[in-house]
């Protein structure tokens, strides 16, 4: 793991109710001991920007790539020949949530986290492993419901872009995936942070900003 996440630090932050976890028996065998597995299951992903998948109803299944999009039309879309592993079976890894538009597809044997779209075809590398999801995810809603504006928006504004900066910098440094350009989901996010999107109605941020 490249980031040290525990559930008491996301509890603590916001509390029980709003951290997801995914039960362990809803996993494929594949995927079910590896250590993404483990940390989705053990301690969660705050609720808000990703939103974890929930098992289904009937076998209590995440859903897997097969499920989402043919192995047909994966093999066209754009980055399925940059898939590590992608021989082993792309199309047996579980879904274990979305960003924006984005399924979120666990690799059980690199542990690493892809993006992929159905709408714009595309599949890519997102997190070198769950780790590095939780952590960002973490960061990024802590920030969302603790800035505060203080009154002059100009300087608020360039104060955001300063401290959503940093947490890019801060990852890439371990895990160059989520910004490696400025076409990845978690690039998208982040600009949309900075221009005052996404804070949560009852946060400090959406009470400066939207009275």
């Amino acid at each position: 793991m490249l980031f040290d996440v525990t559930r008491g630090e996301l509890v603590g932050a916001f509390g029980a109710d709003r951290v997801a976890t995914v039960p362990a028996g809803a996993f494929p065998p594949a995927a079910a001991d590896t250590e993404g597995a483990r940390l989705l299951r053990t301690a969660g992903v705050p609720t808000g920007t990703v939103l974890l998948r929930q098992p289904d109803e009937d076998d209590g299944l995440l859903p897997l790539v097969r499920d989402v999009v043919s192995a047909e039309d994966l093999e066209g879309f754009e980055g399925f020949e940059d898939i590590e592993g992608a021989a082993e079976g792309v199309g047996a890894w579980p879904v274990i949530g979305w960003l924006l538009n984005a399924h979120l597809v666990l690799a059980p044997a690199s542990g690493r986290v892809y993006a992929l779209d159905p709408d714009e075809e595309t599949v890519r590398e997102l997190h070198t492993d769950v780790s590095s999801l939780v952590r960002l995810a973490f960061r990024f809603q802590r920030l969302l419901e603790e800035f505060a504006f203080g009154g002059d928006e100009d300087a608020d504004f360039e104060r955001l872009e300063g401290e959503v900066e940093r947490i890019r910098e801060e990852t890439g440094l371990v895990d160059p995936l989520p910004f490696r350009d400025e076409e990845t989901v978690w690039s998208v996010v982040a600009d949309e942070i900075t221009m005052g999107q996404r804070f949560p109605g009852d946060s400090p941020g959406a009470r400066s900003l939207y009275g």
